[in-house]
């Protein structure tokens, strides 16, 4: 049996399924509902009268569409799909996307495209059995997990939900601390924050969580991914990280704990609100800015307090949080290295 697994490409491994696997469905989400993300972004910005502003619109949104598919075919390559099952595992992704969510395409296409490539190449019907037992697989897991996973996002919207019921400093910090952690793992706080319908000061708390996050990484990550790690966790996703998070839990403690320090500091001090679109979107596009100048509006006032209390604050208290993890030796250089492919 392990050499037949051998000779399919299977690696029963964690590494194989927690680390490479959720390193190339961090891209592909990126490459597209986050890229779609900032397209439309600054689609919308863009006066209505010209052209250029509905065509980024429409790109952006067909973008963001496809991202069960782009996740179905980036996990199908990190596991060396053969062709065959790599472009069926275009419709396993869209289906797990579909019934479960980017964490249902994850696991509907990790499981099809193994089961895949075990019947690859073994009949002459190729052709047809590779892609049929791909995309069968994907469906029926789509069906039967996708239903659990909905009903966990619904649960931990639950709790969430609770935190928004206490008073301002409890509400703020735990509505912080949870929706940054919704970001950075493979589950959408974007789909919990509109679920949940969060708005005013809790979206303004769960926001600052989220940018905590992506700004976070950015910077304690910066000596292992230098600027294109800047940019593609500061405006990006910190949803990257999640393969480290893995190897070494510490790296995700500096910007949660950030996170929660400046919540209950803009919320209580300063009534920073949002609405439930920007408020599990964080810097990604920055959604979380745009759409907290459209509670607050747009003045320079504003401007300062988005600047410091999602941008700056952020940055420097993860550094110095992350440096006394450096000094204690629980965090070390290369941990949070991100593969960009």
């Amino acid at each position: 049996m392990r050499a037949f697994l051998e000779k399919k490409g299977i690696d029963l491994s964690w590494r194989t399924y927690l680390i490479t696997a959720l390193s190339y469905m961090a891209l592909g989400l990126f490459a597209s509902l986050i890229v779609g993300l900032i397209i439309q972004t600054a689609g919308e910005q863009i006066p209505a009268r010209l052209f250029i502003g509905g065509f980024l619109e429409e790109m952006g949104a067909l973008a963001m569409s496809l991202l069960g598919p782009a996740i179905g075919v980036a996990v199908a390559y990190a596991l060396k799909a053969p062709p065959l099952v790599m472009f069926a595992a275009v419709v396993s992704g869209a289906a797990g996307e579909e019934l479960g969510g980017p964490a249902g395409a994850f696991i509907a296409v990790l499981i099809s495209v193994e089961c895949g490539k075990l019947i690859s190449k073994e009949t002459r019907f190729d052709i047809l059995l590779a892609p049929f037992v791909t995309i069968a697989t994907g469906f029926v897991l789509a069906s039967t997990i996708g239903p659990t996973i909905g009903n966990g996002l619904e649960a931990f919207g639950s709790v969430i939900n609770w935190a928004t019921e206490q008073e301002p400093l409890t509400m703020s910090i735990l509505v912080a601390a949870l929706m940054g952690l919704a970001l950075t793992f493979p589950i959408s706080s974007a789909a919990i924050a509109i679920m949940l319908g969060l708005d005013g000061l809790a979206a303004g708390a769960a926001t600052i969580g989220c940018s905590a996050q992506m700004v976070g990484f950015a910077i304690s990550s910066f000596r292992d991914n230098r600027w294109g790690g800047l940019v593609s966790l500061g405006i990006g996703t910190s949803m990257l990280q999640v393969p480290n998070m893995l190897r070494n839990p510490w790296i995700v403690v500096p910007p949660t704990i950030a996170g929660m320090i400046l919540a209950p500091i803009a919320v209580i001090g300063f009534q920073m609100a949002s609405t439930p679109e920007g408020a599990g979107m964080g810097t990604s596009g920055f959604v979380g800015q745009i759409m907290t100048f459209t509670t607050m509006g747009f003045t320079m006032q504003v401007f300062i307090l988005i600047l410091v209390f999602h941008i700056v604050l952020p940055g420097v208290l993860t550094y110095v949080i992350d440096r006394g993890l450096r000094k204690s030796g629980r965090i070390k250089d290369g941990d949070m290295t991100i593969d960009q492919g």
